[in-house]
């Protein structure tokens, strides 16, 4: 059985992170290994939540697994809270980095225009930094932006725009770039990704539903690196991944008692494991 380790926080209440991560790519039929860096006792869309930062055991659990000879198939990380964390993660990239696995790095910085609250520039730089590590990185254009010190261009924008800025992404050392929340038209929006060593480009896109919710991106990202590293190609990943994202917002839509703090991603696995499996 493959195995993927992802690296990120925990919410025990609330749909991202952690908690999205480990039943989707559990759902692939791969084993997932967690590396928490923080344990909350909601997501930060939450009032009064509570943050236990787990910075300092980090080292010594990856420490542990070398001493046992654990490797994996895949290494995912997600949502980074300090400089120091970046400089650890990057560490256990080097530790665990084969020639026969993959690193997947989702930048989780912000979004529409912002960075999210505590990052600022010099944060987003040292990211650039862990993802020229990566083999494949997935941020948002907010993220990308910041990333390449571009300016943000919230609508307006065309192909020749986004291709510039996947190519940009690749030069930070990534072989593959992805840029989520595409959209040309405000009708549509989905994903628009390059391949590097094929100069090759790939995009799919979905009727744009009408709210948005909370963990979407790890959604996505959990199950892109999911299919990944079940052998399907960056396109067929990607249409995976978009497909499965947009099903899980539609059973959210169609739950009268739906929570509001994320999507119900549960009630569609069924469809996503038919997928995998076709």
């Amino acid at each position: 059985m493959k195995r993927i380790l992802t690296i990120q926080d925990i919410s025990c209440v609330g749909k991202c992170s952690l908690t999205v991560a480990l039943p989707i790519i559990s759902a692939f039929g791969i084993e997932t290994s967690v590396l928490p860096t923080a344990v909350l006792s909601t997501h930060t869309a939450f009032n009064g939540f509570t943050f236990q930062d787990l910075t300092a055991n980090l080292t010594s659990i990856t420490k542990h697994w070398k001493e046992q000879s654990i490797d994996f198939d895949a290494i995912y990380s997600g949502y980074l809270g300090s400089f120091e964390q970046l400089k650890i993660v990057s560490n256990i990239f080097n530790d665990f980095k084969t020639d026969k696995n993959f690193i997947l790095v989702d930048p989780v910085m912000g979004d529409n225009g912002k960075l999210y609250s505590g990052f600022n520039q010099e944060f987003t730089d040292s990211m650039a930094q862990l993802c020229s590590h990566a083999d494949i990185i997935v941020p948002n254009l907010t993220e990308a932006c910041f990333m390449l010190h571009e300016q943000y261009i919230p609508h307006g924008y065309d192909e020749d725009f986004i291709k510039r800025i996947l190519k940009s992404l690749t030069s930070l050392g990534a072989k593959k770039a992805v840029l989520t929340g595409v959209t040309f038209d405000g009708v549509n929006l989905g994903v628009y990704g390059y391949d590097s060593e094929k100069d090759e480009y790939f995009s799919y896109f979905k009727e744009k539903l009408p709210e948005s919710f909370h963990g979407t991106g790890d959604v996505f990202a959990s199950a892109l690196c999911g299919a990944l590293t079940r052998g399907k190609s960056l396109k067929d990943a990607l249409t995976i991944a978009v497909d499965f994202t947009v099903e899980s917002i539609k059973h959210t839509l169609e739950n009268q008692d739906r929570n509001w703090y994320g999507v119900d991603f549960e009630t569609a696995l069924p469809q996503l494991i038919k997928s995998i499996n076709k």
